[in-house]
């Protein structure tokens, strides 16, 4: 078979700019594998790149989020044999192609799918969790004992975020709606606020801040929430580090941001914590790859609780 399934990006605009095409099915290349896609996760990411393109070209084949089996491995690569399962971030900040039947990308770019998930679970994982491992191992340099508040703790980031902070040892603070609290206790939160009723503000000064809502007043509000020397993490608008700086400077605290790159080691130890159970993913929704369009429409409300997924 030298054709696969496929969902093209053809422009820029809402989810019409998505279609469902026959496209010729990657090879193996020096230090890549070739994986057959089981489930391909949904970032904002996705949705964000179809309407503005950012640095991508189209036509392009979306996704990044990937777990399946791999069907190639090309002379010299000893990472992965055939008949593997594995998960991973191909291609991030390039083109990933998780959207099809099959995608290629470095070995390196991928690890051994924990048993314990399916491949909508591991799917569910790579982009979020590793944009919370770099943001809080990397740019917060987190330790145990220091209080974080994690913004949109419940959404697909957020809920991997919380989890990844307590197993480090952190104090956890989460903004979400009130029901959602639930599940971000049993996730680990030690503290919760409803954004909607409560002021974020009056908590006890925290170390990091984890902002996966964006916009000036979270921005302003959570930089005065933090001590002095602590660090606020821009991960939704990267682009703006630098006047986020200027309006950090007179507070003494710092700004960092976080563009995730694929990252296996990262991802190897995800999968450990996953197998000790300190690590659980949570799926709000699943849809066949025909029905990305509704996929990404869900999405875009940003109301959903976990990940959503695509069944390929």
């Amino acid at each position: 078979m030298t054709k696969m399934r496929a969902v093209l990006q053809n422009g820029l605009g809402g989810t019409e700019v998505l279609e469902q095409v026959l496209t010729d099915k990657p090879t193996a290349a020096p230090g890549r594998i070739v994986v057959k896609v089981h489930a391909a996760g949904i970032n904002p990411v996705d949705w964000k790149v179809r309407e503005h393109g950012y640095w991508f070209a189209t036509p392009l084949i979306p996704g990044w989020d990937v777990s399946g089996v791999v069907t190639e491995v090309f002379p010299g690569e000893n990472r992965f044999r055939v008949g593997d399962e594995v998960f991973g971030l191909p291609g991030f900040p390039d083109v990933g192609g998780a959207y099809a039947e099959y995608v290629t990308a470095p070995a390196r770019h991928f690890a051994r799918k924990p048993a314990q998930l399916d491949h909508v679970e591991a799917a569910a994982l790579p982009l979020a969790v590793l944009t919370a491992w770099q943001a809080l191992t990397e740019a917060a340099d987190l330790r145990a004992g220091q209080r974080v508040l994690v913004h949109a703790a419940a959404g697909g980031v957020g809920h991997l975020a919380v989890q990844l902070a307590k197993a480090l040892g952190a104090h956890v603070v989460g903004t979400a709606s009130a029901g959602k609290h639930d599940l971000l206790r049993d996730l680990g939160a030690d503290e919760l606020v409803d954004y909607r009723t409560e002021d974020f503000t009056t908590i006890e000064p925290v170390d990091v801040v984890l902002d996966l809502v964006g916009g000036e007043d979270y921005e302003e509000r959570s930089m005065r929430v933090l001590k002095r020397g602590g660090t606020y993490i821009a991960v939704v608008n990267p682009t703006i580090v630098d006047e986020l700086r200027v309006k950090a400077e007179p507070l003494g605290v710092r700004v960092e941001t976080v563009m995730v790159t694929a990252d296996h080691a990262a991802l190897e130890q995800v999968a450990e914590w996953v197998e000790q159970g300190r690590v659980r993913v949570v799926v709000a929704e699943t849809f066949p790859l025909e029905e990305v369009g509704k996929a990404h429409a869900l999405g875009e409300t940003g109301r959903t609780t976990g990940k959503i997924v695509l069944t390929v």
